[in-house]
């Protein structure tokens, strides 16, 4: 039988810790060793205690979360849980957690929520027994844009659309694939599992750092070259459609898979309107959303990429793709932007 999943709670507010400590406690599988109201209390805890994992505020008094969380991730690396208010400015410093090294995030809840803080248990477990090794000697270098931003020279561009899917870990992996891309870049999109209001955030934060425009998906809104459209979190699913040309299009429909959107649900419209003429990727993340949609995709004729178990924070959606037989080619994280130009690229004849 495997230990139950050992918590210490970190946030300013008692109300708020003993919501999560709640929600928590609801799972045999999670066990809440200790909570703390700031940064002090929470080292001390840490040493004390040696959680699993640590759920973390990002806004508290005396030290705030990003600052606290830079220390832990250079002194005594852990899986750390972000617990953030659903603003814009809430999502920007989240954004800049899970760069630094966070494992995931949730948003706080808001009045009427059925489900306060999501699938928070289901993400400690994970946390506590992902394969990533938190051992950092340096300190974490800041995100640059790539310095050939504007060179578009080496590459052409087919008549292919690439088609990404990611969850935990999906930040960090999102930006080392994104940044491959040149500013002539295949259309592009994106199903990224994220609470709302965060992938406005997170789409302004790809674009500053990447030579293609970035943009949150709007419906209607025309696939173009060197343009990459991220679907907006919690609201509707994406999926592409033609009717003169291919575009986006946003879908008021239940959940799948638990997710919307759903990665599943973008890889099925990829599949049905670009078959051979598409590219399909699935980086790290948990649970299934993806695989069967991958597998559709290699199917129509698709080429499919996966990301490696060593390089997934949480290997769980590109193994399920893998154990289907839907990924073609599985390559480590540093390798997979390369790999979609290369798939992607105009044949010198012009064709694809």
């Amino acid at each position: 039988m495997t230990a139950p999943a050992r918590v210490l709670v970190v946030d300013d507010s008692p109300t708020m810790r003993g919501l999560i400590t709640a929600v928590l406690r609801a799972d045999p599988d999670v066990d809440v060793v200790g909570q703390a109201g700031d940064a002090m209390e929470a080292r001390n805890a840490i040493k004390q205690l040696n959680p699993d994992v640590v759920t973390l505020d990002i806004e508290m008094p005396n030290m705030n979360g990003l600052e606290f969380l830079d220390k832990i991730m250079r002194l005594r690396p852990m899986p750390v849980i972000m617990v953030s208010t659903l603003t814009h400015r809430g999502a920007e410093a989240t954004l800049a957690a899970l760069e630094i090294g966070a494992f995931d995030c949730v948003g706080k809840p808001q009045p009427g929520d059925a489900r306060p803080f999501g699938d928070l248990a289901e993400k400690v477990k994970a946390a506590a027994r992902s394969q990533r090794r938190y051992i950092r000697s340096e300190p974490a270098s800041p995100v640059q844009p790539p310095a050939n931003a504007n060179a578009a020279d080496a590459y052409r561009t087919g008549r292919k659309i690439v088609a990404i899917g990611a969850s935990t870990g999906g930040v960090e992996a999102l930006i080392t694939v994104l940044q491959k891309f040149p500013v002539n870049c295949p259309p592009t999109v994106i199903t990224q599992h994220m609470p709302p209001s965060f992938t406005r955030s997170f789409a302004e934060r790809l674009n500053r750092l990447c030579a293609p425009r970035v943009e949150e998906a709007t419906d209607g809104a025309r696939l173009e070259i060197g343009k990459i459209y991220l679907a907006p979190g919690g609201e509707r699913h994406l999926q592409v459609a033609s009717t003169t040309a291919p575009c986006c299009r946003l879908l008021d429909r239940d959940p799948v898979n638990g997710h919307r959107p759903s990665v599943d649900v973008l890889f099925d419209s990829v599949a049905e309107l670009a078959g051979r003429n598409a590219v399909g990727v699935i980086l790290t993340g948990m649970g299934r959303d993806g695989a069967a949609g991958l597998l559709k995709l290699r199917h129509a004729g698709a080429r499919t990429i996966g990301q490696n178990e060593k390089t997934c924070i949480v290997y769980g959606m590109p193994r399920v793709a893998y154990e289907l037989g839907a990924v073609e080619h599985q390559l480590p994280l540093a390798s997979i932007g390369e790999e979609i130009l290369k798939l992607t690229a105009a044949r010198k004849e012009g064709s694809d």
